[in-house]
């Protein structure tokens, strides 16, 4: 029996197909609901077992270290096998990380699950490789930017789900983990009874001979001539994002004396904007200015997010009760070693500001990476886009490894802000460089 696959339509390549796009966007949200129930708790998580900002840096460089090593094997993989296998057996990977996670009682068990998790979230680079399996070049960026609207609406379900599961379990880290599980399972099941084979058959093994991963397969991809600059462009933008995203929930702790709880409320806010933007703006925003204006002005925006994020004062909210907060950050007889803001004065100012720096930010985040994206595959030829997504996605996770290693140190010796202003910095001399280093096709220019 020859085996069923989806090939995108050449009668009408103007309009993206959203029943071939459906199955990839819901199982990338059900993958992603796991993720950020987790997201915002992982800090406070480490912090009641006695983690210094440092050692939380480490901690969370643990999933993007074993990312980078398994996103180009399982882009590669998923060229040369197809991309539902591939996908299926990494889902399973992320099960075992959070049932490990769930039962955590030592640090230790967290770095184990984290490094588990890290190496099958590496799918990311497959579900991408999918998604243009199944578009054209006019309508692949709208495509991506649903995925990362899917990324969007995580960051709202995600942060409700650990918001209830905490209330009902008086704050219970262990919870969440084993929800996360449950929606691990739900994904799995979804990949096997109704995504269908994107890659037909004759696609296949391009890459059948060449190794999985290696350095040098890296460095040909940064030498590329055309997609080169984007996946350094890729590495440099995240490394100045990724201190902010894995350190936002202990600065606003520290800034602001935001609970889990509060910090929840925060990702639901930065969900609502991702998804606005990328689930219906970088879609016509791509087409009317073109992927690289469109990308110029991500990281213009991020970089004013960011350092008006920095510059958020030290005043708690109104109900902030600094004795209740502590109680959430403690494990057994463990004390956290995380420093509160005092109890007083209070006011709004403060977590107003916090919510009004997060609109460039999450507008900034939100349109590079489809647009990075949709630029690196309009520049190769269709069987190197699994290859190429999957050097994308280790750029990202390498970017993520070193970035929340940095910022880990920054915290803890030069305060909560100076991860911010750094990566603030960064933002606005990659801006310079992308302005002349990215240079327009002639599609672009037209």
């Amino acid at each position: 029996m020859s085996e069923t696959h989806v090939t995108p339509s050449s009668s009408n390549n103007e309009k993206l197909d959203f029943k071939r796009i459906l199955p990839i966007f819901v199982i990338v949200l059900i993958d992603l609901l796991g993720v950020t129930i987790i997201l915002p708790l992982l800090p406070f998580y480490a912090a009641a077992f006695g983690a210094e900002p440092l050692v939380i840096g480490i901690l969370s460089a643990a999933y993007p270290f074993m990312q980078f090593i398994g996103a180009p094997v399982l882009g590669r993989l998923s060229d040369q096998y197809g991309r539902k296998p591939i996908l299926i057996v990494s889902q399973i990977g992320t099960l075992i990380g959070f049932l490990i996670l769930g039962f955590a009682g030592a640090l230790w068990m967290l770095f184990l699950s984290r490094l588990i998790d890290g190496l099958s979230g590496a799918n990311i680079s497959t579900a991408q490789a999918a998604i243009s399996d199944s578009t054209t070049e006019k309508t692949r960026t709208q495509a991506l930017g649903l995925i990362g609207a899917a990324f969007g609406l995580g960051f709202i379900i995600g942060p409700i789900i650990a918001f209830v599961t905490l209330a009902l379990t008086h704050n219970d880290y262990r919870i969440p983990a084993f929800v996360a599980a449950g929606f691990s399972v739900l994904s799995i099941l979804l990949t096997a009874f109704w995504f269908r084979e994107t890659l037909a058959p004759a696609q296949r093994g391009a890459r059948q001979t060449k190794a999985a991963f290696s350095l040098a397969a890296l460095w040909r991809g940064i030498l590329h001539p055309l997609v080169g600059i984007l996946l350094i462009l890729v590495f440099a933008q995240q490394l100045a994002f990724g201190g902010f995203e894995y350190f936002f929930s202990l600065f606003t702790l520290s800034r602001l004396g935001l609970d889990a709880s509060a910090n929840a409320a925060l990702f639901v806010w930065v969900g609502v904007i991702l998804v606005a933007v990328q689930g219906g703006l970088v879609g016509p925003w791509s087409k009317r200015f073109g992927d690289r204006r469109v990308m110029l002005a991500g990281m213009a925006l991020l970089a004013l997010g960011l350092a008006l994020s920095a510059m958020t004062p030290m005043l708690p909210p109104p109900w902030y009760n600094p004795e209740a907060v502590a109680a959430t950050l403690r494990q057994g007889s463990q004390e956290a070693n995380i420093a509160l803001p005092p109890a007083t004065p209070v006011g709004w100012f403060g977590f107003a500001w916090m919510l009004l720096a997060q609109i460039p930010t999450a507008i900034g985040a939100g349109v590079l990476q489809p647009t990075l994206n949709s630029l690196i595959t309009k520049r190769v030829a269709p069987n190197e886009v699994g290859g190429m997504l999957g050097l994308a996605t280790s750029m990202l996770s390498g970017a993520n490894f070193l970035a929340p290693l940095l910022a880990g140190t920054l915290f803890q010796f030069g305060g909560a802000g100076a991860p911010f202003w750094a990566s603030a910095l960064l933002t606005a001399l990659l801006w310079v460089f992308a302005t002349r280093a990215v240079k327009p096709t002639r599609a672009e220019m037209a």
